[in-house]
């Protein structure tokens, strides 16, 4: 089974692209256009990974993911931002999120995606199922 993968961008151009080619190998299982929206999306839809902005009108990528983490921590958060992804790292490893990708560089988010997944499949046995 493929992992379910939820974008969270307030750019419909970029969730579209990302969509695309996250979808090409993995299953998008929905799409949110601010993080309130991604929040309730994340409790609706029950995602196996989620994809990140961090600028993003009502409430940012950081409190999104605080609140997604609070809800699932076992969830992988990505953050994936156009801002200088090193002067992050800190609030976002407190609010959950794993990984931080520059926007400049799609090649290192794919990567990064398939690094999680891997760690996913390896992780989980296939007669685990989590509980949310």
């Amino acid at each position: 089974m493929q992992p379910r993968v939820l974008i969270v961008d307030d750019s419909k151009t970029t969730r579209r692209v990302l969509s695309g080619l996250i979808g090409s190998r993995w299953a998008v299982c929905g799409e949110a256009e601010n993080g309130r929206s991604g929040v309730k999306k994340f409790r609706e839809l029950k995602p196996d990974l989620v994809l990140l902005d961090l600028a993003m009108p009502d409430i940012d990528g950081i409190e999104a993911a605080r609140q997604m983490h609070a809800i699932d921590p076992s969830v992988p958060l990505i953050l994936f931002t156009l801002l200088d992804p090193w002067g992050l790292e800190s609030a976002a490893h407190e609010a959950g999120i794993g990984h931080i990708v520059s926007k400049s560089e799609g090649v290192q988010l794919m990567k990064t995606i398939e690094e999680v997944v891997s760690g996913m499949q390896t992780s989980v046995c296939p007669s685990d199922s989590r509980k949310r």
